[in-house]
């Protein structure tokens, strides 16, 4: 069996429960998923990268096949550096469709070897994201039902 490994790359400020969902079901599709969490200073992240890369790799400790790695770079070119040529995104709802389609394209134009697959979170992570919890930080809101158990004390 051929040894596949794919990156499922974001801000991941911060890692949440839709995130976990959409890393286990590309670990039933890959042997490696590799969580590249983008510096992304343009996004102005409530968390530094080293706080984020802490969060990721805590809340997938118990995952076997994943690694977390920072990059500061197109995500082709990281993808090369890692000798990958899957993209693993998550899709919510038609809104992210727009988008990742466009990404995908973009990525595709820059290095055809490159694939995108895209992954649905279950209904019940469809409505989490990493701007949702950082409101509810924000404002000092119950947010344990959105990330991994493992991480809220770090996030409070």
């Amino acid at each position: 069996m051929k040894y596949k490994r794919a990156i499922y790359s974001g801000t991941f400020d911060p890692i949440t429960n839709g995130h976990i969902d959409v890393i286990k079901r590309a670990l039933k599709v890959f042997d490696e998923v590799v969580i590249a969490i983008a510096h992304s200073d343009a996004k102005k992240p409530m968390f530094d990268i080293d706080k984020r890369v802490k969060l990721a790799k805590l809340a997938t400790q118990n995952l076997n096949g994943v690694q977390v790695e920072p990059f500061d770079t197109l995500l082709v070119d990281f993808a090369k550096i890692q000798n990958i040529t899957h993209i693993v995104r998550g899709l919510r709802a038609v809104s992210d469709f727009e988008f990742e389609l466009q990404m995908g394209y973009a990525n595709s134009s820059l290095d055809k070897n490159l694939e995108t697959i895209y992954l649905m979170p279950t209904l019940e992570n469809a409505f989490v994201s990493s701007s949702i919890v950082r409101e509810l930080i924000r404002f000092d809101g119950n947010f344990s039902h959105l990330v991994p158990e493992n991480i809220i004390k770090e996030l409070r």
